[in-house]
Order: C-alpha cells, then structure tokens, then sequence
C-alpha cells in the first residue's frame, strides 16, 4: 500500500532527524531475504544500537539532504535497507558485516563515514573500529602506563636493597 503525503512527510523527517546524529551509514541489498530473516536483522540492530530501515531511495535522498552522508545520493539504487550507526562508528558495519555472513543475500553496496562515500570493501576496516567503550580502555592503558613505569622506577631500589640483605641473610645463614 503505497504512502500518502503525510506519511511520506514523518518518513522524511524520521530518517533526516537520525541522519543528523548518526556517525556512519551502511546501505546493502536486502533482494532475497525471507520475512523472518529480516525481523532477525533488525532484532539484532535494535539489540546493537543501529537504525535500520528500509525506505524508498527518493525519500532517502530528501532526508539526507544537508547532513554529511548527502554524499552518497548517487549510490542509492535498487533495494536498499539504510542501517545508521546510532552508538559508534563501526557498530553498523559490524551488524551487517555478522550477519551477511550467515545470510548470503544481504550484500553491502556502499559506506559512509565523515561526509565520505567509502567502497562495500571498507565495511571489514570499519567493523573494526573499537567500540566507545573500548576506545576508552585503550586511551586510559595509554595514559597510565607512564605513571605505572614512574612508580616501579621509585620502587626498584628499595626492591633492590630487599633483595641484597636478604641474599645477605641466606649466605650467612648457609655459613
């Protein structure tokens, strides 16, 4: 049943609101997908913090209009289901990167990130990307590791002197 105006209007408005606040966009082909492998997509989407939807190329290209990803306007053809990544950059890729490998029929046509229209091959370096969580591990190990080499340098004659008076203690005892 196709969409009267209003309708298309809240669509418009849907997908331009989460285009605005997005951090990169995932458009594969969804041809040949079942009904229940579909709802699987984005059950796991809504479990990953990705916006997946399937909407008209036209009305896509409305709502992207004056957002980074307006780029990739002449890369929508055919059937396309948008995922946007809600949460990080990579957690799009990563959805559809999983599950295109148990469901060969989803296959990945562009990525965007940073206002920058990227080839379906960059989906593998952009599923990569570590998620906010471990990008912040990552920079506090960095930080502290300075701190932790400073601390074990202030211990070490102390340790040292441990060390002696105790292979001191041993030798005299042997004697």
């Amino acid at each position: 049943m196709p969409l009267n105006l209003e309708q298309k209007q809240a669509v418009v408005a849907e997908v331009a609101e989460v285009a605005a606040e997005a951090f990169s966009v995932v458009a594969a082909e969804y041809r040949g997908l079942t009904v229940i492998e579909m709802t699987e997509l984005r059950e796991k989407a809504r479990a990953s913090g990705v916006y997946l939807r399937v909407v008209k190329n036209t009305l896509v290209k409305k709502a992207i209009k004056n957002t980074e990803f307006e780029c990739v306007q002449d890369a929508l053809v055919g059937p396309l289901v948008m995922a946007f990544s809600m949460a990080d950059p990579g957690c799009a890729a990563r959805l559809v990167k999983d599950f295109s490998k148990d469901h060969k029929a989803l296959e990945t046509k562009f990525v965007s990130v940073s206002g920058q229209l990227l080839e379906a091959s960059e989906l593998e370096r952009l599923s990569k990307l570590p998620t906010k969580d471990q990008a912040i591990s990552m920079l506090m190990s960095v930080i502290k590791a300075p701190v932790e080499k400073f601390v074990r340098t202030l211990a070490e004659p102390h340790a040292k002197l441990v060390r002696t008076v105790d292979a001191v203690r041993v030798q005299k005892q042997a004697a």
